[in-house]
């Protein structure tokens, strides 16, 4: 079963989270996911919508994703977005 990973994030400091996004694609790339959507600007239609960015990606498991979150190498570039931001984020299932 597909799945998704969703990120509301809010960016305090885009300075360190610059570093975070400069070695996100090199770490992404050994892994089955595709980035659908990144908004620092979406739409609320409801609720309070205090996050600076929103970002969507598609796995085509949950296994799979976890694999690339749980990974050393990505772990050790979250540091980066740990410092800069803070983030709700979660896994969805999808709808095969």
């Amino acid at each position: 079963m597909s799945c998704y990973f969703v990120a509301r994030i809010d960016i305090h400091d885009r300075k360190k989270y610059k570093l975070y996004e400069d070695g996100f694609d090199r770490i992404f790339a050994k892994y089955q996911g595709r980035v659908v959507a990144v908004d620092d600007n979406p739409t609320v239609l409801e609720g309070k919508g205090q996050h600076s960015r929103l970002v969507l990606i598609h796995f085509p498991s949950k296994e799979e994703a976890r694999r690339w979150y749980d990974s050393q190498e990505y772990q050790a570039l979250a540091q980066y977005r740990f410092e800069a931001s803070s983030a709700e984020i979660v896994l969805v299932n999808g709808r095969d």
